[in-house]
């Protein structure tokens, strides 16, 4: 049943809403609810991404939440007694312009005295023996961080669930937020098509959905719906399972192992936003043509599924990790432009700290607060896959 009352509604049962509800229940807070439309948890962009996990970012935020949560994902099995599938197959990124490699080369020093000690510069010589497959035709360098990986989306997600409901946290699915009532610049209610739920804390994990959540209290909220879709192959026997995952950064072509074959993927740069999970066949044979020529032998293999998911980004592709100024107990943790899943332990952390203490303490996130678009204090991450 639909609890009448909650000191804090999470909105958002992915991999967001699911580390803030264990991260708050770990410091037994009073009731904790939270709301999934959908009939289980993790299936909106968390379980339609590529599980891709990295220490490789351009800005010292992003970096530090990867110190963080990639940490816990190598250490789930210790922590909650669950493997995440963590596998540290190390993300080749390949450089194709003196720019790329000038701009690399600088992320490769700070990423380095941030504490990612085994980032390093590769030369194509280099690649070529990490990846003898891949055609490095126009390729000037390259950089890998061999603790770069993959890990479960939906193991991380269900496990932070389980453990929340284990510290008291209820958790409602098929519940579909309608409507957010304020009163004197303060959120008091949530309505959904279950009943309604008074409250004072309501935070915001609707990923690509969170400007609509802020509509209802009437807060803008600058983040975009995009979709992103890629496809998986039959066995390829020629790549081994620890092949890198390799990422030509100048078109965003991806390609990695997942079973036996291979996931492949590609951003359309072109993409406009919508809510729409039906695969853009056209793009899809852009991919397919992009990747045999960076993977000759993918002429060989057979797709066995193609997919679609959809990023939630924000102008300077950064999150958006606080709560907003216009509306007192509405926090907002979503835009992470399609680097969340990885994040989302350091995030759910931080939230917490946001929401119960005023302020972050294990990283500093301050200047992720939704206000910085107003007043000109974005930056950008460049590394965007």
């Amino acid at each position: 049943m639909l609890p009448t009352t909650a000191d804090i509604v999470i909105i958002g049962g992915g991999c967001m809403g699911a580390s803030i509800a264990y991260h708050l229940a770990e410091r037994s807070v009073g009731k904790i609810v939270l709301l999934e439309r959908e009939k289980f948890l993790a299936m909106g962009s968390t379980g339609r991404n590529a599980g891709g996990v990295r220490y490789q970012f351009s800005t010292p935020v992003n970096i530090q939440l990867s110190n963080y949560s990639v940490d816990i994902i190598q250490r789930f099995q210790e922590i909650f007694g669950v493997s995440a599938d963590y596998h540290p197959l190390g993300y080749l990124f390949l450089l194709t312009t003196p720019d790329e490699v000038e701009l690399f080369q600088k992320n490769i020093a700070m990423q380095q005295s941030l504490g990612v000690y085994d980032v390093r510069f590769l030369t194509p010589d280099d690649i070529s023996r990490l990846a003898p497959h891949v055609n490095l035709e126009g390729v000037l360098g390259g950089s890998i961080c061999p603790r770069d990986g993959t890990a479960d989306p939906y193991t991380i997600t269900q496990t932070f669930a389980t453990h929340a409901r284990n510290r008291g946290a209820q958790i409602e699915t098929d519940t579909n937020v309608v409507g957010i009532e304020t009163q004197n610049g303060r959120v008091t209610r949530v309505k959904t098509n279950r009943g309604e739920i008074e409250t004072r804390v309501v935070v915001n994990c609707a990923g690509p959905w969170a400007a609509k959540i802020g509509a209802m209290v009437g807060v803008e909220i600058p983040i975009a719906p995009l979709r992103r879709q890629f496809f998986n192959t039959d066995e390829i026997p020629e790549i081994p399972r620890n092949h890198p995952f390799v990422i030509e950064f100048s078109t965003s072509l991806y390609f990695h192992p997942e079973a036996t074959g291979l996931i492949v993927g590609m951003s359309n740069h072109h993409e406009i936003p919508s809510e729409t999970y039906a695969i853009d066949q056209a793009f899809h044979l852009e991919t397919l043509e992009r990747a045999l020529y960076r993977l000759p032998l993918l002429e060989n293999a057979r797709i066995i599924r193609q997919l679609a998911g959809l990023y939630e980004v924000t102008p300077d592709a950064h999150p958006i990790l606080g709560q907003a100024r216009d509306m007192q107990g509405f926090f907002i943790c979503a835009g992470f432009s399609g680097h969340g899943f990885q994040h989302s332990p350091g995030a759910g952390k931080v939230m917490s700290e946001i929401i119960l203490d005023g302020a972050p303490k294990t990283i500093d996130v301050s200047m992720l607060d939704l206000e910085r678009f107003r007043e000109g204090r974005a930056m950008i991450e460049h590394n965007v896959v």
